[in-house]
């Protein structure tokens, strides 16, 4: 299940993106709401992760777009160091869950 990741720190997106390639999935991240909503047009994209930078406004359009696109999990993120724990910890067990649900 690829998984899109929204941040507005490209280091911090990059650096999840190490993680969660690293653990064996399928990840593709980017900065500004105009590329998520590119990427999620395709609907090849099952979770959304986005970031805790990302603004209120932002955020719940982005959610609307997805549902709209076939993402079936959006996950809120507000990374803590260290930020490989993090991800391990808080968002791969969703994204397992979700592939799980998917079947």
């Amino acid at each position: 299940m690829r998984t899109l990741v929204l941040g507005r720190t490209p280091a911090r997106v990059t650096e999840v993106l190490a993680t969660l390639r690293a653990d064996g999935f399928d990840a593709e991240g980017v900065s500004t709401d105009d590329e998520a909503r590119k990427l999620l047009e395709a609907e090849e994209f099952g979770v959304l992760i986005i970031g805790g930078g990302v603004e209120p406004d932002s955020r719940a359009a982005l959610k609307e777009f997805a549902a709209e696109h076939r993402v079936r999990r959006v996950i809120d993120g507000a990374l803590t160091e260290p930020f490989d724990t993090y991800v391990q910890r808080e968002f791969e067990p969703l994204i397992r869950e979700t592939a799980a649900a998917q079947g």
